[in-house]
């Protein structure tokens, strides 16, 4: 399996780092720190991703123009692309769906609770137990 993420927090990329290897060490995960750096890495691959992990608050591009952009890249249009955010209104989520959003991941608050949702989310799981 192959990952994608774009975050301008470190911590965040090294959390979910962890949780994707957690779930599967062999993953190959990529690492961006922001939506332009993530266009330019995601247009340039020779092996796309599975899917694609975008956080929504970033400096220079953000991950909504990043999203946007993605969707418009005859390339990239059809890789799922999930957003992780702590601030996501419903508005805006509206907004990201439209724009193609496959969904909505909080940011990890708890390891254990990120690697279960993380887990469906890339088939690991059927589904969340409630």
């Amino acid at each position: 399996m192959n990952i994608f993420y774009a975050d301008d927090d470190e911590d965040d990329r090294e959390i979910f780092s962890e949780a994707i290897l957690t779930i599967n060490p062999t993953t190959r995960i990529t690492l961006s720190k922001d939506g332009q750096e993530a266009l330019e890495t995601l247009r340039k691959g020779l092996q796309l991703p599975n899917y694609i992990f975008l956080d929504i608050n970033m400096p220079r591009m953000n991950g909504r123009e990043c999203l946007a952009e993605l969707k418009a890249d005859s390339r990239l249009k059809n890789i799922p692309v999930f957003i992780t955010s702590t601030s996501a209104g419903v508005e805006e989520r509206k907004t990201l769906e439209l724009l193609g959003a496959q969904g909505f991941m909080p940011k990890a608050s708890n390891l254990n609770e990120f690697i279960k949702t993380l887990r469906v989310i890339v088939g690991y799981e059927e589904e969340l137990a409630v």
